[in-house]
């Protein structure tokens, strides 16, 4: 293969990297931080995730550094079950649970896992190249990167996507998240929809628990520390959440919730975009990472040193990768709906509808597992 430059180093950044270099491209990975940032609370890795993760070699180290799900579903905030995560069957469906770890440790593993990252690098210019051309990445301390292939994996607001695709923009929610991680020992997670709010828990290893909560926007007050805002407004929700939130440890990380208007193309010239450049998503479905870690096999699969090779890339992965960003959308808005009758009719047709229904949704979501020869990058 020819020589391959990542633009950011984020999880789906260095993913695309591990992967390029296993399929044989001499890879160069620029980061505009300095260090590369691995703050973060906790994510939750579902069966796709985890595949997507052993075909990067590191699916079984990220299984031993989370805890696994034994049960979930979705609750009201009196704590009355609407549905439930039948644990075991989505084992036996899909092969995998749901694996629940620090970010920063998954971060850790897919860092040590990937070629040296040029940390401090920032890109100022893209030169995307053509089938007779190379492209060329310029960074601000002056560097000039020639390469058969450009990853875009700088993020939401990605700086080569905005060059080359200015008509994908961000798109705001209305809704803030709000993330942390807490000395509290938890067996099962699972959301809890309230009226236009909502708290997410999962089980960390050590006996900690990882916890999102999301509002409206208009409704956060400004200041530095969020955390007794929170408490308060979620002190009447069922046990465990107000316990967790009282036990919560270090800094609550704070993000208005975003997503991306789909671009035009996700390869222009020798230059494809992966992960948020490409499709950022909503956090709802937890799949951000999982498509992240999806495209970065792919595109390893498929590309080669004619830039006409990315666009199989994108015909394999743009459709699904879209789809899931238009599902997490629909699932934030439904489940921050706060108008009292909207809320009714869809706490009882989330409890109505059949659990091999749901079953059948989330295996659609997630994907058939495919043989494992065929996640070889």
């Amino acid at each position: 293969m020819g020589r391959a430059v990542v633009v950011g180093a984020g999880l789906g950044g260095l993913a695309s990297a591990i992967a390029l270099r296993r399929a044989g491209w001499e890879v160069t990975v620029l980061e505009r931080r300095d260090p590369p940032a691995s703050a973060g609370a906790g994510i939750a890795l579902w069966p796709n995730a985890l595949r997507a993760l052993d075909a990067l070699g590191v699916g079984d180290a990220a299984r031993d550094a989370g805890t696994v799900e034994i049960g979930g579903g979705i609750r009201t905030a009196s704590g009355r079950w609407l549905a439930h995560v039948d644990a075991a069957d989505l084992r036996r469906r899909q092969g995998d649970g749901v694996v629940v770890l620090p970010r920063p440790d998954l971060f850790a593993l897919l860092l040590a896992a990937a070629p040296p990252v040029r940390a401090g690098a920032g890109v100022t210019r893209v030169e995307p190249g053509d089938a007779a051309t190379p492209a060329v990445v310029c960074d601000d301390a002056g560097g000039r990167h020639a390469a058969e292939l450009v990853v875009a994996a700088d993020g939401l607001r990605s700086a080569v996507r905005g060059g080359l695709c200015p008509e994908a923009t961000v798109r705001d929610t209305g809704q803030t998240a709000f993330r942390l991680v807490a000395d509290h020992a938890l067996d099962a997670g699972g959301e809890t929809w309230g009226r236009g709010d909502y708290v997410g828990l999962g089980p960390l290893p050590g006996g900690r628990t990882y916890a999102y909560a999301v509002a409206p926007s208009t409704e956060v007050p400004a200041g530095d520390d969020p955390l007794p805002w929170l408490r308060a407004r979620f002190a009447g929700w069922h046990d465990p959440i107000p316990a967790v939130l009282d036990a919560a440890v270090g800094p609550v990380l704070v993000h208005p919730l975003a997503d991306l208007t789909p671009p035009r193309a996700w390869h222009h010239g020798r230059v494809a975009l992966l992960g948020d450049a490409a499709h950022a998503m909503t956090p709802n479905l937890g799949q951000g990472a999982a498509q992240a870690f999806l495209d970065a096999v792919a595109l390893a699969q498929v590309a080669t040193t004619d830039p006409a090779s990315l666009a199989a890339y994108e015909a394999r992965r743009r459709p699904a990768a879209e789809a899931v960003a238009r599902r997490s959308r629909t699932a934030g808005t439904v489940a921050a709906w706060r108008s009292p009758l909207a809320v009714t009719v869809r706490n009882a047709l989330t409890a109505a509808l059949p659990a091999a229904a749901s079953a059948s949704a989330l295996d659609r979501l997630l994907g058939t597992p495919p043989a494992p020869e065929e996640m070889v990058p």
